[in-house]
């Protein structure tokens, strides 16, 4: 009786192991949403350069090999025509829009969709915007970057990124302006928008940039497969300042200085390839 009692408490601190370790991986490979303990302003304690002394979990923020953004520096990028067009199916979900202090984030909570990358298939779960661009283009940012980040059955994760230039409203952020003009300002505000169409989040282009990073906010879990998209698409000053205006006064510019590659591999693909071309010289 004895024994079988000791193997029942057995199995239950197994189990009790097993869904704690299930939840720290689920955790780590999130972005933080609670932004109080982190900040973008360089130089100061909690900034970018200290991520990775704040917590524990976060020390990769500052050690990591593979962190992100980047800089896609042309000399760098190989282009691989295999690679393959994007692979996206979304839909109409339910949504919602919250801000989280240091970004405003569009999450939906039920099924939009997905895309397939190398045989796996990872589900839209949100997506949020950073101003500059986090990511450059041979040393230049733009106006803003919006990310799309998409999880796997086993909770990897996948980001599409597009970046904008100050020019014509982004008729996505249209969609959403009465909204986010409701929540500027009150950091864990929400609002239920309905349904939204991921689809309606225009890329413009097939041709994208791809690498193995990181989240470019604490935790910085690694190993994000990055597709960045080529298109340089527009958005209009009154819409980049609205994201700004709406976060915390040390969010306004809220994107992570550029990591170093660390000899990583950045590849690009293209519908066409030149005769002979290896590199890709735009």
């Amino acid at each position: 009786m004895t024994m079988k009692i000791e193997g029942l408490f057995s199995a239950i601190g197994l189990l009790l192991l097993l869904l704690l370790l299930s939840r720290s991986h689920l955790a780590t490979s999130q972005e933080v949403e609670d932004e109080s303990e982190f900040s973008y302003e360089e130089g100061s304690p909690n900034g970018p350069q200290r991520w990775g002394e704040i917590r524990e979990e976060w020390a990769i923020c500052n050690n990591g090999d593979m962190q992100s953004p980047i800089d896609l520096l042309h000399e760098r990028v190989k282009v691989l025509p295999g690679l393959g067009r994007l692979r996206r199916s979304y839909r109409a979900a339910n949504a919602t829009l919250k801000n989280r202090g240091h970004d405003i984030m569009l999450e939906w909570p039920e099924e939009a969709g997905r895309i397939h990358i190398d045989g796996t298939d990872y589900e839209l779960k949100q997506c949020h915007w950073h101003s500059p661009s986090e990511h450059s283009i041979n040393g230049k940012r733009f106006a803003l970057e919006l990310h799309m980040v998409h999880q796997s059955a086993d909770e990897r994760v996948a980001v599409v990124g597009i970046m904008y230039k100050i020019g014509r409203p982004d008729s996505f952020l249209t969609e959403l302006m009465e909204y986010i003009e409701e929540i500027a300002g009150n950091k864990e505000e929400e609002r239920v928008v309905g349904f939204v169409d991921p689809r309606h989040i225009k890329i413009g282009s097939r041709k994208y940039y791809r690498y193995m990073g990181s989240l470019t906010t604490p935790p910085c879990t690694q190993g994000v497969v990055w597709t960045i998209s080529e298109k340089i698409r527009t958005v209009s000053k009154d819409q980049v300042s609205l994201l700004r205006e709406a976060v915390h006064d040390d969010a306004e510019n809220n994107a992570r200085p550029l990591q170093p590659l660390n000899g990583r591999e950045i590849q690009f693909y293209t519908p066409r390839l030149r005769k002979n071309d290896e590199i890709f010289h735009p």
